[in-house]
């Protein structure tokens, strides 16, 4: 029987136990104290490294835990999961709201519940695939940086006793406009950082959370349709459990405006076609390689007769905005590796130009306002507050692609 956490144990992140236990042991008692008898609020909590977040909260014992997401059918899914494992706390005053934080109705809840003391936002377009056209590009923009003033505004009226959100990899030294988006939240918050402590996490990929190339594995599979993926693009990659006990450690022992990630080796990277293969032997297939989509497609027909050989096709990347290798901090940043064992933190982060932030958000809000718009204005947007940003344009998108 394939057990999909012994194979991402096995062969993704290649380590027996969470990286993390030992900062989690050494600070059970402190992370009790900060959370028990606590209100929190959990934004995009359905997703996979927000429910993994809840899972890592949980034994810690909140007062209440509101929950929310766009995600109707996840939301029950997730409280499905947490009334079905054994020994899992959940907390009487628990209620997940299927809207939008954006939305009137969710202001609305917000005030009349007084705020929360902890609040962790996992809301967020985070796919490189989201860079299409300007029309995609505005909503990456609209959840990742217009959407989530509003959020801090109205948190700037009820102060948190903590503020976290999860922002990327690719923010450092950003090549595309999701990361680019990313690296001006890291801003956007820490512009807060003077009315309630904020804090935030740059990530490695998410071993199979959903959307992910390696879950489009899975369902493929499970369709008999081929596989396709790029040979070149090198990847850090953390479990799902793993991802949110980052976000809990970052969200409830962080500094005010401190960026965590993952201390990783380069050696610990791993290419996607790698896990494909891997994937395939332990489903008992052999890679059968193509040289086009179309190739793979055509031949996935033999695997309804029972062909153990499965069409694949790897290639080197071609789209806009892919970076083929990742960093999680830049040259001009401080970096802490002695706090935590298994963390990193990037200190000292000066107080963002609000001025400049203001100006930003009039500008792409004045740009969206307009129908005829173009991708090249928001990069030449970007790029004014980023000066270190160099967008990779090569006019495909994954769209395009298997």
């Amino acid at each position: 029987m394939f057990y999909l956490e012994k194979f991402i144990s096995q062969y993704v992140i290649k380590r027996s136990e969470s990286m993390f236990s030992s900062d989690l042991t050494k600070n059970k008692n402190r992370l009790s104290d900060k959370i028990c008898g606590k209100t929190v609020l959990v934004i995009g909590g359905a997703g996979s490294i927000g429910s993994s977040f809840i899972r890592a909260l949980l034994p810690f014992r909140p007062a209440s835990l509101v929950v929310v997401d766009i995600n109707e059918n996840a939301l029950a899914e997730l409280t499905r999961d947490l009334r079905s494992t054994r020994d899992m706390y959940v907390p009487e005053d628990y209620i997940t709201y299927p809207m939008d934080f954006a939305s009137p109705v969710f202001e609305k809840m917000f005030r009349n519940r007084g705020g929360f003391d902890i609040v962790a936002n996992f809301s967020a377009h985070k796919h490189v695939r989201s860079e299409k056209d300007i029309y995609s590009i505005e909503a990456l923009l609209q959840n990742n940086v217009l959407h989530a003033k509003g959020l801090l505004d109205l948190l700037a009226e009820f102060s948190p006793e903590t503020y976290f959100c999860v922002s990327t990899d690719k923010a450092a030294n950003p090549v595309n406009i999701m990361g680019a988006s990313k690296r001006v939240m890291e801003d956007l918050i820490f512009s807060y950082s003077d009315r309630f402590p904020v804090k935030t996490a740059r990530f490695a990929n998410v071993a199979f959370s959903n959307g992910s190339l390696p879950a489009g594995f899975l369902a493929r599979m499970s369709k008999l349709q081929p596989l396709s993926a790029p040979s070149d693009v090198r990847r850090y990659f953390v479990s799902p459990e793993e991802s949110g006990q980052i976000c809990l450690l970052a969200a409830i022992l962080g500094n005010n405006r401190e960026i965590f990630f993952p201390k990783l080796d380069e050696a610990q990277m791993m290419t996607f076609d790698r896990i494909a293969r891997d994937l395939l032997h332990e489903h008992g297939y052999e890679a059968l390689e193509c040289e086009s989509d179309e190739e793979a497609v055509e031949k996935a027909e033999l695997l309804k007769q029972g062909s153990m050989q499965y069409p694949v096709y790897f290639s080197k990347s071609d789209t806009s905005g892919e970076k083929t290798y990742e960093e999680f901090y830049t040259r001009d940043e401080q970096v802490d590796l002695i706090r935590m064992n298994a963390l990193g933190v990037i200190t000292g982060k000066k107080m963002p130009d609000k001025e400049k932030l203001e100006q930003l958000h009039r500008q792409l809000t004045e740009l969206f306002s307009v129908k005829s718009a173009c991708k090249e204005e928001v990069v030449w947007i970007l790029k004014a507050y980023l000066p270190n940003f160099e967008h990779i344009e090569k006019g495909k998108s994954l769209d395009s692609k298997m």
